[in-house]
C-alpha cells in the first residue's frame, strides 16, 4: 500500500492541499503535489539523520504549512512524530523533550531561542532543525539541509507502514503523559465521518492549535479524504471569519473559547462575512454551554453544529446530532459508531439505571495503546478490554449521556459527591456570566466546600449573591457555590480546558491533603 499522501498527489496533483492565510498578510498555498514534494525533501532529511523505525522526532510551532508537511514526512519514514505545545515554560518544555525521549526536534523559528536555552537538559536530542527562520549556534536550518534533498519518497519508506503517534496530554491535573497509538482504528473513523456527513470536497479550518489532538486529529483525517486544509497560525475571531468566507470553509473543530469569541463580536463585523457554507461546526475540547450553543446558532446554519466527548487517550467516543443540540442541553450525545461505553459505580458494578453517575470505560479500536514510560498508570486504569480518563457521566432515558465531571474534580463536602461540571453548567445560563470554573476548598466542617472563579461581561457588576440566587433557581442547596472569586480571565489549557489545579492550589497549599 502506497503512503496516502502520495497518493493523493497522483490522483489530484493540482487541488490545493495546504492554505496557510495569515493576519499580517503572509499566503502559502501548496497542491497535494508541491505537499507530497515538500515532504519527501523533508524525510530524506530525517533519513540522513540515520534514524530508527518509530524513533521519537518533535515538533513544535504555530500553525504552519511546513508542519504539515513535516507531519507527512515522519509517516512516509515511520518515525514517531510528537507535537509540543509552543505555549509551555522552558522548564515545561525539557521535561516533554527528555520525557519524549526525542532524538530529533523541528522547530519554528520564533522558538529557537527556547530550545537553544533548554539544550543542556535534552542531551539526547542530535538535532535541532529551526525552519522559516534563521538557526541559532548548534541547530541547522532545514532550507539548507533539505536544499539538494530529492523529491522522490525515500527508497527507506516502508509502503503501508502502520503509523505510530504520541501526543502529551493537556496536564489538567497533573504532569502531561504521553499517550501512545500504534495501528489502525479498523473503520471506526469511517463510521464516524458518515454520521458527520463528511466529503472529499469538504474544507477544513484549523480552529486552534494543531499540536493538540483534536484540532490536529481532525486536519489529519480530512487530509487523507483528500480536502483542503486552512491553517490560521494565530487565532483572532475577526481573521477566522475573513477565512471562512474567503475559502468556503465547510467544517472545523473548536473549543469553546474561540467560538465565543467570535459570537461576541458586534454585529457590524459579524456581518461583513458569509458563513453559510459552515456545513458542520464539531464542538469539543471543552463543553460548549448552552448559551454558547445558542449564540452560534443564531448566527450560523442551524443544522451544522455537532458536539463530541472524547480524549486524548480514547479518541471520539460520543456524537450530539444537530438536531438535538437545544433539546437535550448538556448532554454528549450517544455513543460513536465502532465505540462501546459502560459506566462503572464506585463499588465496581455496571451502571445500568437511568441519571445515576459512573466512571466511563471505553472499548474502540481508536483508543491509545499505553501511557509512554507510565504503563502502571495505563493499567490502573484498564478494566478488561474497557479503559478511562476518569470522567464520570450519567445517561438519561433515551441513552443519551451526560458529563457530570471528571472524578479528580468531583467535591466531596460532608460525605456527599458534587460533580462541578453541572454547577458550571447552570452557572453559565446567566447572561452577564462569561466564564466560571468550580472547584472545592478546605472547609473544616463539611470536609470541602463548593468554590465558584466568574469571569463576567465587562462593564457588569455582580455579588455574590446575586450568583447565589440565580444558582438556587437551578440546582439543588447543597450545590450552590458557597464563596466566589471574580476574576478577569480564567487559566486555561491551549485546547480550551480549565486549569483546576492552578486554581485550587493556593487553597490547599497548607493542607495536610491537596484534592
Amino acid at each position: 500500500m502506497a503512503d496516502i499522501l502520495t497518493v493523493l498527489s497522483e490522483r489530484h496533483p493540482d487541488k490545493i492541499a495546504v492554505i496557510d492565510d495569515r493576519a499580517d498578510g503572509t499566503l502559502t498555498q501548496w497542491t497535494f503535489e508541491e505537499l507530497e514534494l515538500r515532504s519527501n525533501k523533508l524525510a530524506h532529511m530525517l533519513v540522513a539523520f540515520d534514524l530508527e523505525p518509530q524513533s521519537r522526532v518533535l515538533w513544535c510551532g504555530q500553525n504552519s504549512a511546513q508542519l504539515v508537511a513535516f507531519a507527512n514526512a515522519c509517516r512516509k519514514v515511520a518515525v514517531t512524530a510528537v507535537p509540543m505545545n509552543y505555549r509551555l515554560s522552558a522548564e515545561e518544555a525539557a521535561y516533554i523533550v527528555d520525557d519524549s525521549d526525542a532524538i530529533v526536534v523541528f522547530a519554528d523559528a520564533p522558538f529557537a531561542k527556547l530550545f537553544a536555552e533548554i539544550g543542556d537538559q535534552i542531551p539526547q536530542v542530535r538535532e535541532v532543525v529551526i525552519f522559516d527562520g534563521p538557526a541559532l549556534p548548534g541547530q541547522h536550518e532545514a532550507e539548507a539541509l533539505t536544499a539538494l534533498s530529492p523529491q522522490t519518497p525515500p527508497e527507506s519508506a516502508v509502503a503501508g507502514t502502520i503509523e505510530h503517534t504520541m501526543i502529551y496530554t493537556s496536564g489538567t491535573t497533573g504532569r502531561p503523559k504521553g499517550a501512545v497509538r500504534k495501528g489502525r482504528d479498523d473503520g471506526v473513523t469511517e463510521q464516524m465521518l458518515k454520521v458527520f456527513g463528511s466529503v472529499a470536497e469538504d474544507v477544513y479550518l484549523t480552529t486552534g492549535p494543531i499540536y493538540h489532538s483534536g484540532p490536529g486529529g481532525f486536519l489529519n483525517i480530512c487530509q487523507a479524504l483528500g480536502n483542503t486544509v486552512v491553517l490560521q497560525y494565530k487565532f483572532d475571531a475577526e481573521h477566522w471569519l475573513r477565512l471562512v468566507d474567503n475559502y468556503r470553509v465547510t467544517c472545523t473543530f473548536a473549543a469553546p473559547t474561540p467560538i465565543r469569541l467570535v459570537t461576541q463580536l458586534p454585529d457590524s463585523v459579524l456581518r461583513r462575512y458569509d458563513t453559510s457554507s459552515m456545513r458542520r461546526m464539531i464542538a469539543n475540547a471543552a463543553p460548549w454551554s448552552y448559551t454558547l450553543k445558542k449564540a452560534y446558532l443564531e448566527r450560523f446554519p442551524e443544522d451544522s453544529l455537532f458536539e463530541v466527548y472524547g480524549s486524548t487517550e480514547l479518541g471520539v467516543n460520543t456524537i450530539l446530532e444537530p438536531h438535538d443540540q437545544l433539546r437535550k442541553p448538556g448532554s454528549c450525545g450517544k455513543p460513536s459508531p465502532g465505540v462501546d461505553l459502560e459506566l462503572i459505580d464506585e463499588d465496581g458494578n455496571e451502571v445500568t439505571t437511568p441519571n445515576t453517575p459512573g466512571e466511563i470505560y471505553i472499548r474502540s479500536k481508536s483508543v491509545f495503546t499505553t501511557y509512554h514510560k507510565a504503563q502502571d498508570k495505563y493499567d490502573e486504569d484498564t478494566r478488561g478490554d474497557f479503559h478511562t480518563v476518569g470522567d464520570i457521566a450519567y445517561f438519561d432515558s433515551e441513552g443519551y449521556y451526560y458529563i457530570c465531571d471528571r472524578k479528580t474534580d468531583m467535591i466531596i463536602s460532608g460525605g456527599v459527591n458534587i460533580y462541578p461540571a453541572e454547577i458550571e453548567a447552570a452557572l453559565e445560563q446567566h447572561p452577564d456570566i462569561l466564564d466560571v470554573a468550580v472547584f472545592g476548598i478546605p472547609s473544616e466542617q463539611w470536609g470541602e466546600n463548593v468554590h465558584a472563579v466568574i469571569k463576567v461581561d465587562p462593564g457588569v457588576w455582580l455579588e455574590d449573591s446575586d450568583v447565589q440566587s440565580f444558582a438556587r433557581k437551578h440546582l439543588a442547596g447543597y450545590k450552590v457555590p458557597r464563596s466566589i472569586d471574580f476574576v478577569d480571565e480564567i487559566p486555561r489549557t491551549g485546547s480550551g480546558k480549565i486549569l483546576k489545579r492552578t486554581l485550587r492550589a493556593p487553597y490547599w497549599r497548607n493542607q495536610h491533603k491537596n484534592v
